[in-house]
């Protein structure tokens, strides 16, 4: 069994500039103001429009990232239903496969400290489910029946597409005190990354997160 750190990569992106341009096309199309566009306006008009609530012209870029997480994770990510998944299959994976190195992956929680005794009761479940998966495979079941006992800790891999509307809303709830520790393991270094590249889209949603975690 091996053990892995959750951890997200940004795999399609647009250039920050071009895609803070073709919101602020978009948006001034609602008010006819396109004469007022000038080198360096995009964002101080984004920032407006945001303000005022008018969200839907953010729509118009969107962002790639694969994540990987636990099955946990991966049900939660799922259930924003505004955004394109594509998500590692435990039919058709069969971990006891040299490619996956004859062994499950699996996500160490992130509330437990490696030295407490609810650790070691995790990894002894994990340790469990993972012979008798193995041991189902052998005696002949097929990957798609054996997952039956993998845990919701297992490794997955989650590639997600999402527009920038929809991302602060991910973010929101995901990166939120409220929010489960496992999924803002992953949300919340993907925010701060965000509001670095695209300032004027998520800089408010860091500082409005980051603020209540104080």
């Amino acid at each position: 069994m091996r053990t892995v750190e959750p951890t997200h990569e940004i795999v399609s992106m647009p250039d920050p500039d071009a895609a803070l341009s073709v919101i602020e096309q978009a948006g001034r199309t609602c008010y006819k103001s396109e004469h007022k566009m000038q080198e360096g306006s995009a964002g101080d008009f984004i920032r407006r429009i945001l303000r005022s609530g008018h969200e839907s012209v953010i729509e118009h870029g969107s962002v790639t990232v694969r994540f990987i997480c636990d099955r946990g994770v991966s049900h939660e990510l799922v259930r924003h239903r505004l955004a394109a998944y594509s998500q590692e299959s435990t039919r058709y994976a069969n971990y006891a496969r040299e490619r996956f190195g004859s062994e499950i992956s699996v996500i160490r929680p992130t509330f437990w400290s490696e030295e407490s005794q609810e650790f070691a009761l995790w990894r002894e479940a994990m340790e469990k489910c993972e012979a008798a998966y193995m041991e189902l495979l052998n005696q002949g079941a097929k990957p798609q029946q054996a997952r039956a006992v993998l845990p919701n800790s297992l490794k997955t891999e989650v590639v997600m597409t999402a527009n920038f509307r929809e991302w602060r809303h991910v973010f929101r709830l995901r990166c939120s005190k409220a929010a489960h520790p496992q999924i803002r393991e992953v949300m919340l270094p993907l925010l701060e990354e965000m509001s670095k590249r695209f300032p004027p889209l998520f800089e408010d949603v860091y500082e409005e997160v980051m603020g209540a975690a104080k």
